[in-house]
């Protein structure tokens, strides 16, 4: 078989992140080659995701408070609501690219939703001041790919699709020269038999990898190879404990935020028992309790500094316990008197302030009140066949949504392994703890952008040497061979009861020890191929980082809530200025995994005051 063919600029992933950079690469005159596990446009979170109104997060001409400087406000708002563990210089680069991004994706045909002046319709996202949120509705990301996309085969660039990256080759000086294939015809072969594809420049956009967890928003094959190829080159991944977990459909997928929280249904286990008043105290009013309930519509990450995280922490802990959680619109919760509840609550959302919310049948039905608000998430459910109107129930877990770590990156997008390039979820250092609403798709845009035009720089300056080969990552296998399938399913279901929502030094310590003694036995991979394996190592490496920072990080902080014990309801409180830093890890030359906590960037905040003074 042919050595497939090198390029310039090798780019591993095919979602918006990486098409970004192809383009960029392109316009910098560089030869481009895409590498992609699935087929271009039927993989990755940027071509299949969708939500209630999926948001692009930009400070452009006309978006409030307006004036050259604007811009800062973002910059601000990026570093303040990741809860200062993020590169204020990220953050500047983040908001001052916005802007360009945006036209970019407009100029490609982008449906942006504008209004009546023709400028792009904007509205506010969680946590920040302005609304900068542009959108064209709950297939936002599908639309920005497809621009991407057809620009993308318009230009004709080169792409292997259905094959799998598994490893960063490196030549003598530890520069990136190029990217290993997994071979198909051999099961057992991790580098020895895999094809190399040299390189003068690599950019990782593998995005998250959710498939780590059991219960996830991700579609299939986000695995965490980038993470997993990143960590044995050498590179520094940061934040890997920060990770956004909603609640979600079971069946769907889709984010049970907005509408549905607002409807205010009855959250009940598979015995038909109401247990939201068991996680407030116990002279808790309902008015209280349904209060949050509705502001979890606003709030659907977890987060330490939402009152409403006590939904999901409810909803956990009734899962540790065995049960299965429901969303229920037949009928109205227990004591609830919609009455009781403070208008002020929905006064800032005009499509239920104008309901007549305290007459039937909006009063006494939970269906009839989601049907007035979101008549179309009743539809979508119905086609997914989950029929309210028949009473049928919505399964409710926390999913892992999106990682706010991984590589860790600078402001050209540089990792800390020479000639390797990250941008898109894959990359960390840029989003902290928490970030504001559409972030995620303008970082992949703005950083996919100085990704590939980097990466051409480079590869134009200086070609590296001749890849090296070397052995695989050694591992001593002792014990029963167990079959890779299992291994996976009980990494995943680790990852999801012991690094979700409630997360104790305990339950990382059992789970760490478990997934060392899975990884020491040797893997029977009989019937599985050579992807599968490669994607449950990558899968194995990730939990282990993830396990090992969220152990390291005692104190809660944005999705990082830390408990002092499993049936403990309040998580501990966060500590500034303690913890204001972030965890930086990385492989040792022994092998042995190595963390390191670092304070971040800081911003220069009187510039900030002196433009509010």
């Amino acid at each position: 078989m042919a050595e497939p063919p090198g390029a310039d600029v090798v780019i591993v992933g095919s979602g918006g992140a990486a098409l970004r950079a192809a383009l960029a690469a392109d316009d910098a005159g560089a030869s481009t080659l895409v590498l992609t596990k699935g087929e271009l446009g039927k993989a990755g979170v940027t071509a299949l995701s969708c939500s209630d109104r999926m948001a692009f997060h930009a400070t452009l001409e006309h978006t409030e408070p307006g004036g050259p400087d604007a811009w800062r406000y973002h910059a601000e708002d990026i570093y303040r609501i990741g809860g200062r563990v993020s590169d204020a210089g990220l953050a500047r680069v983040l908001a001052r690219g916005a802007g360009d991004a945006f036209h970019y994706l407009d100029a490609l045909g982008t449906p942006f939703a504008r209004n009546a002046d023709g400028l792009a319709d904007q509205f506010v996202t969680d946590g920040s001041k302005y609304a900068r949120a542009c959108y064209t509705g709950p297939y936002t990301a599908n639309h920005i790919h497809e621009a991407l996309r057809n620009e993308f085969t318009r230009r004709r660039l080169p792409i292997l699709e259905n094959v799998m990256a598994t490893e960063l080759a490196l030549d003598a000086s530890g520069r990136v020269a190029g990217v290993r294939l997994a071979d198909a015809r051999n099961l057992e072969s991790e580098i020895s038999n895999q094809r190399t594809i040299a390189a003068g420049a690599v950019v990782l956009a593998t995005g998250g990898a959710g498939q780590v967890f059991q219960i996830n928003v991700f579609p299939e094959g986000m695995t965490g190879d980038g993470h997993a190829m990143a960590y044995r080159a050498g590179a520094e991944l940061v934040n890997l404990e920060f990770i956004q977990i909603g609640l979600s459909s079971v069946k769907t997928k889709l984010a049970c935020s907005g509408s549905l929280m607002r409807a205010w249904p009855r959250l009940v286990t598979d015995q038909d028992r109401e247990f939201l008043f068991d996680y407030f105290a116990e002279d808790t009013p309902p008015e209280a309790v349904y209060g949050t309930l509705f502001k979890k519509g606003a709030s659907w990450p977890l987060s330490y500094r939402d009152e409403s995280h006590v939904i999901d922490i409810a909803v956990f802990s009734e899962m540790q316990q065995g049960h299965t959680v429901y969303m229920d619109f037949s009928a109205n919760p227990e004591r609830f008197e919609i009455s009781a509840l403070d208008a002020s609550l929905w006064s800032r959302y005009p499509g239920i302030a104008a309901l007549r919310l305290a007459e039937p049948p909006l009063a006494t039905s939970p269906l009839e009140r989601l049907k007035a608000i979101n008549l179309p998430s009743v539809e979508w459910l119905a086609e997914r066949d989950i029929v309210l109107e028949k009473g049928d129930r919505i399964e409710l877990a926390p999913a892992c949504q999106h990682f706010q770590g991984g590589v860790k990156i600078d402001e050209q997008a540089r990792t800390t392994v020479p000639g390797l390039f990250a941008c898109g979820e894959v990359a960390g250092g840029q989003h902290g703890a928490n970030r504001p609403g559409g972030n995620a798709l303008m970082d992949s845009q703005v950083m996919g952008r100085i990704a590939g035009e980097q990466a051409a720089a480079l590869a134009a300056a200086a070609k590296p040497g001749e890849p090296v080969q070397e052995d695989a990552e050694e591992t001593e296998s002792a014990g029963d061979a167990i079959d890779v399938r299992e291994v996976r399913s009980h990494i995943r279901h680790l990852m999801t009861m012991r690094a979700s929502v409630k997360r104790t030094a305990d339950g990382i310590q059992e789970a760490l020890d478990e997934l060392r003694g899975l990884r020491g036995r040797p893997w029977d991979a009989a019937g599985a191929s050579a992807e599968f394996l490669a994607e449950t190592r990558s899968i194995a490496r990730v939990a282990e980082m993830v396990l090992t920072v969220c152990g390291a990080r005692t104190e809660s902080r944005g999705p990082h809530l830390y408990f002092e014990s499993p049936d403990a309801i309040e998580p501990l409180p966060r500590r500034d200025p303690d913890w204001q830093k972030y965890l930086v890890i990385r492989r040792g030359e022994g092998g042995e995994m190595l963390v390191e906590p670092r304070r971040p960037v800081e911003p220069d905040w009187e510039l900030v005051q002196q433009i509010e003074a």
